[in-house]
């Protein structure tokens, strides 16, 4: 399998600054970029099935370009935890997009975003006045929108910051797993290698997953009350879209509800909706099935 190469962008915050990574894919002068964001307690490689899908279908004339958000995976952590948030990870795209339009001229963006990384691309698409490259041109929400179910957010609650210590990477993978398994079906291989950059040695030996257990302190203030205002601040952000959009949904997710997604559909984008069956939250673009419906609105004909 080919390897992204991986790039670093230095981004502001109030304690001095912290460097972001991202990984890329394709043709780094290639006009057309593809940013996919990953969902929260994930990192860029991800998407490495996808990337390398979309470069090839696109006859590798096209930048993937798939960022750890900070604080996870190669990207530096912030030194203070309330940094981990929304508003702070969309200025470190803006970052990005400014080095990637350095290196070489972006003339098409689009968005990929799974969960975390769709509010992301929710933000950098829906915010007038923000200093990008180009206007987002296809924006793609996977098992995300506006209004995000509380359950869901308490059974993240039980395992977010919960880095843990394991004897090998398969050990990792296992209990990654155990609490995975609304991905959908993967096979043992497809698994461990969604798995394998999730995790770091330890100094002392053995593993632990690869992101700050401190990202887990602003997401454990959110509460229903300031859950309800929040989903207010989406929906007219996502009304104020105007990529095209395509929102991917596992059809037995307990973050995106069926009538959100549906919703989705009448108003802001009125964006096409496909549904997975077999796969709650969140779908991982390894299966054909999945990459082929992402890649074709991407790339299709009418891309």
């Amino acid at each position: 399998m080919p390897e992204p190469t991986l790039n670093h962008v230095t981004c502001p915050d109030a304690s001095g600054g912290h460097r972001m990574a991202f990984w890329q894919w394709g043709d780094a002068a290639a006009p057309h970029v593809v940013v996919c964001a990953h969902g929260l307690s994930r990192q860029g490689r991800d998407f490495d099935v996808l990337a390398q899908a979309l470069v090839q279908r696109a006859g590798g004339k096209l930048r993937v370009v798939c960022p750890d958000v900070v604080g996870r995976g190669r990207s530096d952590w912030l030194k203070e935890p309330m940094g981990y948030q929304i508003p702070v990870y969309a200025g470190d795209m803006l970052a990005m997009l400014g080095q990637l339009q350095q290196q070489a001229p972006v003339a098409k963006l689009d968005w990929v975003g799974t969960s975390m990384g769709g509010l992301i691309g929710m933000v950098v698409a829906g915010t007038g006045g923000l200093p990008l490259p180009a206007p987002v041109r296809r924006l793609v929400l996977n098992d995300v929108g506006p209004a995000i179910q509380w359950q869901a957010l308490e059974r993240i609650g039980t395992y977010l910051g919960n880095t843990g210590r394991f004897d090998s990477v398969q050990q990792a993978a296992d209990a990654m797993w155990a609490i995975s398994t609304s991905f959908g079906p993967h096979t043992p291989q497809q698994w461990l290698a969604l798995s394998q950059a999730m995790v770091r040695p330890l100094p002392e030996g053995g593993w632990t997953l690869h992101y700050d257990p401190a990202i887990a302190v602003p997401f454990r203030t959110v509460t229903p009350e300031s859950a309800a205002q929040g989903e207010a601040a989406l929906w007219q952000l996502y009304d104020n879209v105007k990529a095209r959009t395509l929102v991917t949904r596992g059809a037995q997710s307990d973050l995106l509800s069926h009538a959100t997604a549906q919703a989705m559909t009448q108003r802001g984008p009125k964006a096409v909706l496909v549904e997975f069956e077999g796969v709650g939250h969140a779908p991982t673009f390894v299966n054909p099935e999945q990459v082929e419906v992402v890649a074709s609105f991407l790339l299709g004909p009418n891309g």
